[in-house]
């Protein structure tokens, strides 16, 4: 019994180290990333449900089960970029988020991110 564990334990350690490193590649290939070229993308396919200014009350906000992230709380503020690129790219279980990383650039995703901490800046302290 303790085998399987082990052998699911390794597969996650590994999966681990390959999103770091695919997000620590990511930030490394586009060091001119933009805020400007992120509400654009934003505008397009977030606002929707995260609102215009960000704080999660866009027009299908109401509809949704889960509710959509305020990127103005202090949770969402105390976020790293790297835990919210890898929510935008791969989304969250059981909730509305969903993937991003096969309909965006890797390049688009740090553009909208670039244009989240815009919004809401990093403050761990939160």
């Amino acid at each position: 019994m303790n085998r399987p564990r082990r052998v699911l334990g390794g597969i996650a350690a590994w999966f681990v180290l390959a999103v770091i490193a695919a997000a620590s590649w990511a930030l490394a290939q586009d060091p001119q990333s933009t805020p400007q070229r992120g509400q654009a993308l934003y505008d397009e396919h977030c606002f929707r449900c995260h609102g215009l200014t960000g704080q999660g009350d866009g027009p299908e906000a109401k509809t949704l089960t889960v509710r959509p992230a305020n990127f103005r709380s202090a949770r969402s503020r105390a976020k790293t970029d790297f835990e919210l690129l890898t929510i935008i790219g791969y989304g969250i279980a059981y909730s509305p988020m969903h993937a991003w990383r096969s309909r965006l650039t890797e390049e688009e995703i740090l553009d909208v991110l670039d244009y989240i901490r815009t919004m809401a800046p990093y403050e761990p302290s939160l």
